[in-house]
């Protein structure tokens, strides 16, 4: 049975995810370093992260999370009340995978688990997709360029890999919202996807600013260039 974690120091909120997600083995936290102790003992599949809470605030958690060579693969949607630009990228900084504001609907956020599910299940054929100068081993989500290598996290695997699989094919933020985060049409922020793209230049492109590989067309989308 797959199994999540929320950490979140309200207990009304951790009440409301196991009800809403009870199809799962939900398992809970009230706080950061009990959210790590947590992670440790029980390998969750997935996990719902709050960002504030008292002794330490859930992206530092996050970033924790991702230091851990056990736990660094263990997608994360960060589910909280701060919604500002700003906080979205530093969580995005942090490693999540997805961001989703409080208040919630709980149907909206069980099709993001769901979603962010599917693309974390492991590759069962190891392979290695190259475009040009650009590769990304599909069995440990390790991706090089000719000036960078980068573990990537669950979502900028999924997104990176759709788009490799289509080079030179411009693809709008919500193709893409619905291909690689597999959104219904109308659900998910398309800053997702920019954030994401932001962050997968800063991964692997020399020079983010002025980007060789992952490219933005104007008022259309985003392209792989297939040199």
């Amino acid at each position: 049975m797959v199994r999540i974690l929320a950490i979140d120091d309200e207990r009304d909120v951790r009440d409301l995810i196991k009800r809403g997600l009870a199809e799962y083995d939900v398992v809970t936290a009230s706080d950061g370093p009990e959210g790590l102790e947590e992670a440790r003992r029980s390998t969750p599949d997935l996990i719902l992260l709050d960002v504030t809470m008292p002794e330490m605030d859930g992206f530092e958690v996050c970033r924790r999370l991702r230091a851990i060579p056990d736990l660094g693969g263990v997608p994360v949607i960060f589910l909280t009340a701060r919604g500002a630009l700003t906080d979205k990228l530093e969580g995005f900084d942090a490693g999540a995978d997805d961001y989703v504001v409080k208040p919630f609907d709980l149907q909206e956020l069980e099709v993001r688990v769901q979603a962010v599910l599917r693309r974390a299940r492991p590759h069962k054929v190891a392979d290695l997709l190259q475009v040009g100068g650009l590769k990304l081993n599909l069995r440990n989500r390790e991706a090089s360029s000719d000036a960078k290598t980068s573990v990537l996290t669950p979502t900028e695997f999924s997104l990176l890999e759709y788009m490799m699989r289509r080079p030179d094919e411009i693809l709008s933020t919500h193709h893409l919202l619905e291909k690689v985060w597999d959104y219904p049409p109308g659900v998910g922020d398309p800053a997702l996807v920019r954030m994401h793209i932001r962050n997968l230049r800063e991964k692997l492109e020399e020079n983010p600013s002025q980007p060789r590989w992952i490219q933005t067309v104007g008022r259309q989308g985003y392209l792989i260039r297939g040199e």
